[in-house]
């Protein structure tokens, strides 16, 4: 208790310091008078459960407690688990990002994950795809020798986790003269919202544990909605959700990170206590015209990153946080994150 105790001081004194907001007003918490009955009970038709012997730390407060962070690029590995620092994966995409210059817009988080590969296999002698956020674009084509002209020419120039919602200005072809392999390709991602699961087992085996179990409740909710996406599925709309290595605090397994595009499903002003009982908001459908939803692309205007998530969670996880933009368990649960709309940040 002691050390928490520390902790909760030392959170606040940083947040004095350097301006971050309160996580009362970072993200919407929700109430039941706005958000109905619902918003304060777990699911209760849930089956998964962790195993009885798993436990995470439960003391220590969370909010603010993460490094800060500028851009945020997830490599398709087609595997679940990786070397315990990815950029020791020899050969790999990752490793190359280790070895390079880093971005000149902030500080950049480098994650393995679990996406697929162009042809399916965990094979880092072939050409990969990457997932740049906030700027919520896919990368395809990428090899080890054009990391640095990717950094530069891309990376560097995409929106960060603080800047404002404009719409989004890179180029849709890479160049770099060590690929052997042509210009790299850049594409909007069709999703309106990402999930990501740490499923490292090689730091931590909570982690490895945690994050199938959550992707299948996370998914049967989802499924329910028609929302349940892969980059394999090339509909318009809907969530993905993928494992990637460490992001710090496996400790306080599930760790959840979830970006999602402004307004992603058209419904985070509605108020459902106010609907007739057993009616759910109508989510938006999403553009069809490719080239109208490109013009006015803004990337990610959010990240909520939550901890401590266990299985019976994940009905209103889905429901307002994916869904509204709102946290539920904001005490227990909020390690930080950004809203581009509103310029706040953990940090």
């Amino acid at each position: 208790m002691a050390a928490a105790g520390l902790m909760s001081i030392f959170g606040g004194a940083r947040r004095v310091l350097t301006g971050s907001a309160r996580a009362s007003d970072l993200f919407q918490q929700t109430h039941a008078t706005v958000d109905g009955e619902e918003c304060k009970h777990d699911c209760d038709s849930c089956t998964v459960k962790y195993p009885r012997h798993f436990k995470v730390e439960e003391s220590h407060p969370l909010y603010g407690n993460i490094k800060p962070w500028s851009t945020h690029v997830l490599v398709a590995t087609s595997k679940s688990d990786w070397s315990r620092h990815v950029e020791d994966e020899r050969g790999s995409v990752m490793e190359a990002f280790g070895h390079a210059s880093k971005p000149s817009n902030g500080r950049l988080m480098l994650s393995a994950s679990n996406m697929h590969t162009p042809n399916n296999r965990p094979d880092y002698s072939e050409p990969t795809t990457l997932l740049v956020l906030p700027a919520f674009t896919i990368v395809e084509n990428v090899t080890p020798p054009a990391v640095p002209s990717l950094i530069n020419k891309y990376i560097s120039k995409a929106p960060t986790t603080s800047d404002p919602l404009d719409p989004l200005a890179l180029p849709k072809t890479i160049s770099s003269s060590r690929s052997a392999v042509g210009d790299m390709i850049a594409r909007p991602c069709p999703h309106r919202a990402v999930v990501l699961l740490c499923s490292h087992r090689t730091r931590d085996a909570r982690c490895g544990q945690s994050a199938p179990l959550i992707k299948k409740e996370l998914e049967r909710h989802l499924r329910m909605l028609g929302l349940d996406r892969d980059l394999d599925d090339e509909r318009a709309g809907g969530v993905g959700i993928y494992f990637v290595n460490h992001v710090g605090g496996h400790k306080y397994s599930a760790n959840m990170m979830i970006y999602r595009r402004p307004d992603a499903f058209g419904i985070d002003e509605v108020q459902r206590a106010k609907l007739p009982a057993g009616q759910e908001p109508e989510i938006a459908k999403p553009v069809v015209d490719a080239e109208t939803e490109e013009a006015r692309d803004v990337g990610a205007a959010q990240c909520i990153w939550l901890a401590r998530v266990r299985p019976e969670d994940c009905e209103n996880i889905v429901r307002y946080t994916i869904l509204q933009g709102k946290v539920v368990k904001g005490d227990k649960q909020l390690r930080g994150g950004f809203d581009r709309g509103t310029g706040m940040m953990s940090w």
